[in-house]
């Protein structure tokens, strides 16, 4: 450094990297390495540092890709504890984050471990639940953790292993390698920085070979990507520096104050000076743009260079198979990367693609990716000691087995996992009381269980201690209260409608019938006649549409539109009240003074509740019901003497559950019937703590129930008892009200101003055009005479009145005539008097 240094290349390790970029910013000299790939390099605080080749963030951001492919969400680390390990592998726990997965221990080891260490520490990692690992170290001693882990039997089938970088470097630099050199890592996937393939990489491949052939006892040495981008560097570097001084820079250097006051004899920092243009060759590093031997070498803004991509390597036998790529532009493919850059990006779960990879094991099948932890020591499930509804989950009794609908759908969907699961069940509760599923929950996540299996309802508030399964039943709040029998009335024929319903339509008869009367009035001898007739007509034609039986015919276009849109709105309405009226009279009713959940709310009656439930929160944080008006029942029986007691003597008024229970309990009990509608939309499942695998493993055991018909199957065997469901009973039919018609209205009422509208004009031209001597003497007449007249005109028949008019045509044609006469006679006195006495007689006629 006290030779006037403008540049350094190197150094080989992040560790030594962090201590020099030190030195390089003081003395501002831009630091070039091919190697120090830690991502923290990158910061603000090392403005000097330069990396000439891919950072680890994309290396980590390949590996969370690779692992969220194959649906695995939890990975273990194994790094070395340096600045390069450390911060690797906090970057892919950042990207991991990103996908939803997450490193579920980490393993670090020192930079100068032994075997033993690792012996140890590998021996953490076979006791932990994943096996997905994912091995960031060096390569000075990252193959012996494969050595250790194959001696442990941790390179067997159901575990995955993930290298980075370090061991594609040390296959290519040893290539090609003895049998017994892989027989560490068979089935292992590896990173390499991608290449492109060009003939300058040809080129320079032949070109180190002939260079190192005969140098090494092995023969030639291998070359790694590495070694490539170093090669790159030198030349970037290059560029840069001609770059400089094409431009008239010169190279200067000063003193440092700083290091000017450290006195020490052997150190001589006095002599180690500053170089002034290092910010502009910075700058002019990182404008290079050239195509090296590893492809377009340019930086973006970020000061990265362009295009990052790996290639995924699978260990097999003594060489390596590529099984696909990865790059920052579409993720995983199995094409090379630059013939996807002149395409859009397209990052979609179906556009990721890799080969077939041999796994540790020597298998295809893709590993489970976790194992039971503690080498498969036995699942505590906490099972609810239920004293109510004991079909849905229930302990035989004077042993530890349970039985019920519940046990039996976990057993059913057990059987269908791909690997045995060892669990045992332990009871919870005290037997006298139902125990709360919310609380059995909240063991799980306390580490009491490993799980819970009964009927436990999904709700939010659990959702954020444990992990469910996929429901196994649907199961909403539904209010439950005594019912009575209802016998038709002699006005029994007037319930189907609401009363807003038959004032609408009485309204819409009235008026449709005076619609029509109008548009027929002028054209039609029905709708003629005297006034009390013409109301007898109006009235008469009005209602006999409702049995389709009126007489009266219609003639004019729009009378008819108008009416073929009120026989289909008649139809409809008629259709409606028979089949609303037929249930009524058929089907028999039952009445409640319960309504629903909105009448026990409104009222101050008491409402009670399975003890144990979350029916009592709910009501209490969602409904708004007071807690003092809850009463909390345990067993069927004691809900159904509450139920029959009544609010007056002590009892509830209505009793709130769970559907599934409430079903049961309908069953056999036929004085009770669920009033209103169900107002909540869980399901019941099996809790799992935190991010289990074993929770989607089960969800899809339980849809693969569901679709083979086994859930139905076992819900028929413990839950199928109707014995009050063929009485044929009803709970208030539904009337019908203006709601649910309110658009066939709409149209017959457009259509009737639509046709009201075009008669009015109709009229009015006729009236412009046949009654021009009522529309002179309506101009000299007062406003209500005009209109007197105008109203004369459209109660006239409009025959007659064309018939009038075209008479009046006539005459007016005969009177042009005779005044053509009487004029030739005045200009013809001298002629004959038997002249005179012919145009005498015309005139006469």
């Amino acid at each position: 450094m006290a030779t006037q240094t403008v540049a350094i290349i190197g150094p080989q390790t992040s560790t030594t990297a962090h201590v020099i970029s030190h030195i390089a910013n003081e003395l501002q000299v831009p630091l070039l390495s091919f190697t120090a790939t830690d991502p923290t390099l990158s910061s603000l605080q090392f403005p000097f540092f330069i990396r000439t080749a891919f950072s680890d963030i994309y290396e980590m951001t390949a590996i969370a890709d690779f692992v969220n492919y194959f649906g695995w969400r939890e990975v273990i680390a194994v790094y070395g504890d340096d600045d390069h390990g450390r911060n690797g592998i906090g970057a892919l726990g950042d990207k991991l984050a990103e996908r939803r997965c997450k490193i579920s221990f980490k393993a670090p080891m020192t930079p100068e471990t032994t075997r033993e260490e690792i012996t140890d520490v590998l021996v953490q990692v076979a006791l932990a639940e994943s096996r997905v690992i994912v091995l960031h170290t060096s390569t000075a001693w990252g193959p012996k953790v494969l050595s250790v882990a194959k001696s442990l039997g941790m390179m067997e089938n159901g575990y995955v292993w993930i290298t980075t970088t370090f061991l594609s470097t040390w296959l290519d630099i040893g290539s090609p390698l003895s049998s017994d050199a892989t027989d560490d890592m068979q089935g292992v996937i590896t990173l390499r920085m991608y290449i492109p393939d060009s003939e300058r990489k040809r080129w320079f491949f032949s070109r180190w070979k002939n260079l190192t052939t005969g140098k090494t006892a092995n023969g030639s040495q291998g070359l790694s990507t590495y070694g490539i981008f170093a090669y790159d560097t030198v030349y970037a570097l290059a560029h840069a520096l001609d770059a400089f001084f094409k431009q008239g820079n010169q190279i200067t250097f000063s003193r440092d104050p700083k290091l000017s006051q450290l006195r020490g004899d052997n150190m001589h920092l006095d002599a180690v000076k500053i170089f002034n243009e290092g910010k502009l060759l910075r700058k002019y590093i990182y404008e290079v743009n050239m195509t090296g031997v590893s492809g377009l070498f340019k930086y973006t803004s970020d000061g990265n260079l362009v295009n990052p991509a790996y290639e995924i390597i699978n260990v097999i036998g003594t060489g390596t198979r590529r099984v696909g790529y990865w790059s920052n532009y579409t993720g995983l493919s199995i094409v090379p990367p630059e013939a996807l850059y002149s395409k859009p990006p397209n990052r979609s779960s179906a556009s990721q693609k890799l080969l077939p990879v041999l796994w540790p094991g020597e298998t295809t099948h893709r590993p489970r990716g976790w194992v039971f932890p503690n080498n498969g020591r036995m699942l505590k499930i906490g099972v609810p000691k239920r004293v109510s509804y004991r079909e849905f989950v229930s302990q035989v009794q004077g042993t530890d087995m349970f039985k019920g609908f519940c046990i039996d759908v976990f057993l059913s969907a057990v059987n269908l996992l791909p690997y045995a699961v060892p669990y045992k069940f332990v009871s919870y509760g005290d037997g006298d009381s139902n125990p709360s599923n919310t609380e059995l929950v909240r063991l799980i996540t306390a580490g009491v269980f490993d799980a819970a299996v009964g009927d436990i309802t999904i709700t939010t508030e659990r959702t954020k201690m444990v992990d469910f399964t996929q429901p196994y039943i649907e199961s909403g709040l539904v209010v439950v209260a005594s019912v009575k029998k209802t016998d038709s009335n002699a006005w029994a024929f007037l319930t189907p409608f609401t009363p807003m319903m038959w004032t609408v339509t009485a309204v819409f008869f009235l008026l449709v019938g005076a619609v029509v009367w109008i548009l027929e009035h002028r054209l039609n001898d029905d709708f003629r006649g005297p006034p009390k007739q013409q109301m007898v007509t109006i009235l008469w034609f009005s209602f006999s549409t409702m049995f389709f039986a009126h007489r009266e015919n219609t003639v004019s276009t729009l009378g008819r539109f108008v009416l073929l849109i009120w026989l289909f709105v008649v139809l409809i309405i008629n259709s409606s009240y028979t089949a609303s009226l037929t249930s009524i009279l058929t089907v028999q009713q039952l009445s409640s003074p319960v309504k629903g959940i909105e009448s026990l709310i409104s009222s101050k009656e008491p409402i009670g509740y399975l003890q144990g439930s979350f029916t009592r929160t709910y009501l209490i944080d969602e409904i708004g019901i007071d807690e003092s008006r809850l009463v909390p029942l345990k067993t069927p029986e004691e809900t159904t003497e509450a139920l029959k007691k009544g609010p007056q003597k002590g009892g509830v008024a209505a009793y709130v559950d769970e559907r599934a229970y409430i079903e049961l309990f309908l069953s056999s009990r036929c004085d009770y019937s669920i009033v209103g509608q169900e107002f909540t939309r869980n399901g019941w499942g099996f809790a799992f703590p935190r991010d289990s695998p074993l929770a989607v493993d089960l969800s899809t055991a339980i849809l693969e129930l569901a679709e083979n018909g086994d859930l139905q199957r076992i819900h028929d065997k413990w839950l199928l008892s109707s014995a009050c469901l063929s009485q044929g009973a009803k709970l208030e039919v539904d009337r019908l009200n203006l709601r649910s018609f309110w658009g066939l209205y709409l149209v017959c009422g457009l259509a009737c101003v639509l046709a009201l509208l075009i008669y009015f004009i109709q009229t009015m031209r006729q009236y412009s055009k046949h009654g021009p001597e009522e529309l002179e003497s309506s101009g000299h007449g007062s406003g209500s005479s005009r209109l007197r007249t105008f109203l004369t005109f459209v109660d006239e028949k409009e025959e007659i009145v064309k018939s009038r008019s075209k008479r009046k045509k006539m005459e007016g044609i005969s009177y042009r005539s005779t005044s053509e006469v009487g004029s030739s006679i005045t200009f013809n006195k001298a002629y004959s008097q038997a002249s005179l006495n012919r145009i005498d007689s015309v005139n006469e006629i």
